[in-house]
């Protein structure tokens, strides 16, 4: 049990090639921080959860990223943002997952 605690976290890559498996990497480390409530939209927010959420999700995306998204103080909006930005990525990678 060990050996999981230890594996590192992929960051987000500006080139779209782990959004997906991120994505969901991100969601299931929220949810065990108790968390997930950050990045959905009507949510109650302590500023205290708002900072923590925005530092995990700043420190795993791309440093190019990072800079784009300098302004964003909101975990909320840069999960939209991010979700803006590639979630063309599903129409393309699933339904080919879907077909093999």
């Amino acid at each position: 049990m060990a050996n999981i605690k230890n594996q590192k976290f992929i960051a987000l890559d500006i080139s779209e090639k782990n959004y997906l498996s991120w994505v969901l990497d991100v969601k299931l480390h929220l949810s065990t921080k108790k968390l997930r409530h950050t990045i959905e939209e009507d949510k109650a927010v302590s500023n205290e959860e708002r900072a923590t959420t925005l530092i995990f999700l700043r420190h795993r995306i791309d440093d190019d990223l990072k800079y784009e998204y300098l302004t964003v103080e909101n975990p909320l909006e840069l999960w939209q943002n991010l979700n803006d930005r590639f979630e063309h990525l599903k129409a393309v990678v699933l339904p080919k997952a879907l077909n093999d």
